[in-house]
């Protein structure tokens, strides 16, 4: 198990280093310059091209494309991400004081997708051709086909403006004000929860319908035990090793739906912030965002990994 845990953290180490070059050969070679953007955006039309010379090499883009890669690759093993060039703040600090807003949504996106998307598709496998099989088969089909910043704006227009139930945007932290908190992630949490719950519905469902057809479940019931104890003792956790891959594939969805609903509903988050500086071409700030992504979908699938031994026994890591 060590030697497998060590050889996929290598794994992930090269996979990590070639995302950054990607990423940063991405930014560096769109058109245009981000110091312009930023003179614009200050209107500082009569900039002197010395003070102009001297901003570029504040923010070491005087320096080639190899040596900037370095440089920055150096400051990220140094615990350094780099300076925003609109911001005029370490990146660092803008991202610690969002990440835990996208965490915040994406945790609680995770829990509820899991618990409802697998009992969803549990309760449909179990009483398969019936009303609530249907029901559960027709939700989850109209759950993957709606795209969820559609939803976020038809969900601010009912509720909040027509309604007036929950707030149109923002995000107050749940240990500042708990009830306001609640009643501002309600929809966001929603519009994320929704493509989860409906494909882990559809796998749990298939998953279990493959389990319950085997010789040990039939045994089972003709042992006389409880419908409870047969689903939850022996079919559900065979049928969870395809249930887990996807729900490891999720956490992925999540992180990046939560580009579009943070925009959606101006929440201050990490998603927010990538969209502001891909289209401001603040270069440290996305290669930051899309590299802390990179973690924790690598983190994510060794976890998942690691599960399907726990799942099922018969798994040994080499």
């Amino acid at each position: 198990m060590t030697a497998y845990i060590i050889r996929r953290l290598a794994q992930g180490v090269v996979i990590l280093v070639i995302v950054t070059i990607l990423i940063f050969s991405v930014m560096h070679f769109l058109p245009g310059d981000p110091l312009m953007l930023y003179v614009a955006q200050h209107q500082l039309d009569n900039l002197p091209p010395q003070e102009l010379e001297a901003l570029r090499h504040e923010f070491g883009l005087d320096k080639s494309i190899p040596a900037q890669y370095l440089a920055w690759m150096s400051g990220v093993f140094q615990g350094d991400l780099g300076t925003s060039i609109f911001y005029r703040e370490k990146v660092s600090r803008l991202i610690g004081e969002r990440l835990p807003v996208t965490l915040h949504l994406g945790v609680l996106t995770l829990l509820l997708s899991s618990i409802i998307g697998i009992t969803a598709g549990v309760i449909s496998a179990v009483r398969r051709g019936r009303w609530l099989d249907t029901t559960v088969t027709v939700l989850a089909n109209l759950g993957i086909t709606t795209p969820a910043f559609w939803l976020g704006i038809v969900l601010i227009y009912v509720f909040s403006l027509k309604l007036g139930w929950f707030p149109v945007f923002g995000y107050v932290s749940p240990f500042q004000d708990f009830l306001l908190s609640m009643k501002q992630v309600i929809m966001p949490v929603f519009c994320l929860c929704l493509i989860p719950i409906a494909s882990l519905a559809r796998q749990t469902r298939s998953s279990m319908l493959e389990v319950v057809r085997q010789d040990y479940i039939r045994t089972a019931w003709a042992k006389g035990l409880k419908e409870r104890v047969i689903v939850t003792r022996h079919a559900l956790k065979n049928g969870l090793i395809p249930v887990v891959t996807l729900l490891g594939m999720q956490v992925r969805n999540i992180f990046g739906g939560a580009v579009l609903i943070e925009t959606v509903f101006n929440i201050p988050g990490i998603g927010r912030l990538l969209v502001q500086a891909v289209f401001g071409q603040d270069y440290q700030v996305v290669q930051a965002g899309v590299l802390i992504s990179a973690v924790v979908v690598m983190i994510s699938n060794l976890i998942v990994d690691l599960s399907y031994g726990w799942l099922d026994p018969r798994i040994r890591y080499g």
